[in-house]
């Protein structure tokens, strides 16, 4: 699975966080302000059929290289000027992208998610240093609901929000034991990489009240969006539609003008 080669990559990072935690050299948790990752998704802006968390990506395991040579902070200040709700920031260093991303990115004002393969507590400890506002947590990738649930509170009790990611029904349960709020349905097969955007929207059937829920993957018209919300879904997670051809922000508002 996509998800195993991954957990590897991630084993020198961890061990490193270990060694640092050893020797108490781990960075302090951010004293800036994080602004609220959940309130900004929960609502849509006037005019918009869902709120957009825009994300910054340079490549992906499906397409490659999409587009590099874009500087982050730049690209952060074209999604707030063009629509955006909150900025996703891939933070995987092998393969995606920099966990400095974030607080280039941050100073553009926008709630930031990071967007990484995060199964440990360390790691956990590592982002609440960055000005993130939300972590992104894969149910496939910890698909314990204890252990899911002791990463969600770690979060919230730095003052960051937990994204508990889902791709079928049975991986909603165990978010749900977890205690998870925000609940993202991702689009791709994670073993074939092929997506299919109406099963994500199908599974806004389960949606219960309380939950903010966000559609990923696959989004890439303004049609999209409007059938995202018409499925009962707040939010969406758009990247290679916007990355690709390197102008991201005139591709976001071009895709928000088609949902007026």
């Amino acid at each position: 699975m996509l998800l195993d080669r991954f957990r590897e990559a991630k084993a020198e990072e961890i061990a490193l966080l270990m060694d640092m935690a050893s020797r108490r050299e781990l960075p302090r948790p951010w004293k800036g302000r994080r602004p609220d990752f959940l309130k900004a998704i929960a609502e849509p802006p006037d005019g918009q059929p869902v709120a957009v968390i825009a994300e910054f990506k340079q490549s992906s395991p499906s397409r490659g290289v999409i587009a590099s040579g874009l500087k982050p902070e730049e690209v952060a200040e074209q999604y707030a000027a063009s629509g955006a709700s909150c900025i996703s920031v891939l933070t995987e260093e092998q393969f995606f992208g920099r966990i400095g991303y974030l607080e280039r990115m941050g100073r553009a004002g926008l709630p930031l998610l990071r967007k990484d393969f995060i199964f440990h507590q360390l790691q956990v400890m590592e982002t609440a240093s960055t000005p993130a506002s939300a972590l992104l947590l894969i149910v496939r990738l910890t698909p314990d609901a204890r252990t899911l649930r002791v990463l969600r509170e770690q979060a919230e009790a730095y003052g960051m929000h937990a994204v508990v990611e889902v791709f079928d029904p049975a991986d909603l349960d165990i978010a749900r034991e977890s205690g998870a709020r925000i609940i993202q349905v991702n689009a791709r097969d994670l073993d074939t990489l092929k997506t299919d955007r109406q099963a994500c929207l199908d599974m806004a059937k389960f949606r219960r009240e309380g939950e903010v829920w966000i559609a990923a993957s696959a989004m890439s018209a303004g049609a999209h969006l409007r059938e995202a919300a018409e499925a009962g879904v707040q939010a969406v997670l758009m990247g290679t539609a916007l990355m690709d051809g390197g102008k991201p922000g005139e591709k976001l508002a071009a895709i928000l003008e088609e949902t007026i």
